[in-house]
């Protein structure tokens, strides 16, 4: 079950309604049941690693904290790991291990063989894997005490909004809020399906719309060169955060309604001046776990400069693991931290020049030409995390470079890349949208906030106009895919 299909917009009202019926002390267990099911609709087998994850978290928690020295809780952090990182590689990367070992081992003539388990990606798994993680090492930091209810820490590792796409929640903020009575309170859900509904634009006006002219040009990209690879990368570094920050959008509204509030997971990303601002708007809740639980253990920038990059190109190279089990993916984290590396190391370069030049940093003309670098690095870098292969990737970047057909841009051949003339002018209209909210927000005015300041017959056309919009110009029908938000194969 996704956010965006018809099972959802019947699943979603019946838990809200019944989880507000009934008595308070039986909420968390009847949304720890809707969770399940919520999970259950992909492939019930796999609800089995959800609860192995959960319980061996929830069993690390207590020894940890009744362990008696820390050799103990050392111990038991690490068989928490051990098991956890075990079963996530065995259903996410024991392919790919086995595919480079053997690439290096033709170098002497040999091959091993790889087993045909026939296994799926249990959806998710990445996600609510890295959530119950943090769990272990916040008991054995003494940040929380270990949860005693099983249940309880059941539905926070299960909640459903965030289950599958994030946000990865910390239990600090999720937990500490499971273990709270929730009453209904209007103005939270006012907000929530406000929420809501802006992650349905995102989705369903703008990424899948994006989607269809991305996947023409990047699925046959030699026919296309030159602007037209340029424009669906462009449009891809659209498309995948439209469908991602449309999913938490979605998933922060839905646990809003319930009276949950989850962690922000994009922040303007886009409007960012540098690559180490971007990643602190981007996927927000896996960069701070990374930072949190690994760049910092490994000695963050406490050990000199080159253990500082050294640990900086670790983390985004794990980063770029996590996402998915392809060279691609590794590549794209790799070229992440080199632009942090390279960007550390010419900063007293860069801020000498703009002494030198009486540059101000802090003006708009300068913002919006770090604003456009820095966008361009990171769409540079996307075309690693699209495309199918390394050797794909080069082979666009080649073509790029060799532009022959800007006259692509006004002749109309952009309509015939599976979206017509109508449609390619509601997605400008949806993403010209999008980057005014955007730019709102980074000025620090929420529309939503605005909105609901407003009066009711205005907030209600409102609501309507925005209801109808997306309900006409989203992209429905029989050939449409609920399941395709992109995040969900990590």
């Amino acid at each position: 079950m996704v956010f965006n299909s018809y099972s959802f917009l019947i699943f979603f009202p019946i838990v809200v309604l019944i989880n507000f019926l009934l008595p308070k002390k039986m909420q968390y267990l009847w949304l720890l049941a809707a969770s399940y099911y919520f999970y259950m609709n992909w492939d019930a087998r796999y609800v089995l690693l959800l609860l192995f994850s959960t319980g061996v978290t929830y069993l690390s928690g207590i020894v940890i904290e009744r362990a008696e020295t820390a050799r103990g809780r050392r111990a038991a952090v690490a068989v928490s790991f051990v098991l956890n990182i075990g079963v996530l590689f065995f259903f996410k990367y024991f392919d790919f291990a086995v595919d480079t070992l053997n690439l290096a081992l033709l170098q002497f003539g040999l091959t091993l063989p790889k087993p045909a388990f026939g296994l799926l990606l249990p959806v998710g798994i990445s996600f609510y894997t890295f959530q119950a993680l943090s769990y272990t090492m916040d008991v054995y930091r003494g940040d929380i005490a270990a949860e005693r209810n099983f249940f309880m820490y059941a539905l926070f590792v299960s909640f459903f909004p965030q289950l599958v796409a994030g946000p990865i929640e910390r239990s600090k903020n999720l937990l500490r809020q499971v273990n709270q009575p929730h009453s209904f309170d209007y103005d939270k859900m006012r907000e929530g399906l406000l929420v809501m509904l802006w992650g349905f634009f995102l989705k369903l006006v703008i990424a899948d719309r994006v989607a269809i002219i991305v996947n023409t040009v990047y699925g046959d990209y030699p026919q296309y060169g030159g602007m037209y690879i340029i424009v669906a990368s462009v449009l891809f570094a659209i498309q995948i955060y439209c469908d991602f920050a449309g999913y938490s959008t979605i998933a922060i509204g839905a646990a809003k309604v319930l009276g949950f509030q989850l962690m922000e997971n994009f922040d303007c990303p886009y409007f960012a001046c540098s690559i180490g601002e971007f990643w602190r708007r981007w996927h927000i809740s896996l960069s701070s776990w990374f930072r949190d639980y690994l760049y910092i253990p490994l000695g963050g920038n406490r050990r000199g400069t080159f253990v500082k990059y050294r640990n900086i190109v670790i983390v985004f190279l794990v980063s770029g693991l996590w996402h998915g089990a392809a060279a691609t993916y590794v590549m794209w984290g790799l070229i992440h931290g080199l632009y942090q590396v390279v960007g550390g190391i010419t900063r007293p370069v860069r801020d000498k020049l703009n002494i030198v030049f009486a540059l101000k940093p802090e003006s708009i003309g300068h913002k919006l030409v770090s604003g456009l670098i820095t966008f361009g690095l990171v769409d540079f870098a996307w075309i690693f995390f699209r495309a199918e292969s390394i050797g794909d990737a080069v082979a666009m970047i080649k073509s790029m470079v060799h532009i022959g057909n800007v006259s692509i841009l006004w002749d109309g051949s952009l309509y015939e890349l599976g979206l017509s003339a109508k449609s390619f002018m509601v997605l400008l209209f949806g993403v010209a949208v999008m980057i005014a909210v955007d730019a709102l927000k980074y000025r620090g005015v929420r529309v939503r906030d605005v909105l609901i300041d407003q009066e009711l017959w205005c907030r209600w056309l409102c609501y309507i106009t925005a209801f109808w919009f997306i309900l006409v110009f989203g992209v429905w029908g029989g050939s449409y895919d609920a399941s395709s938000f992109i995040y969900f194969q990590f």
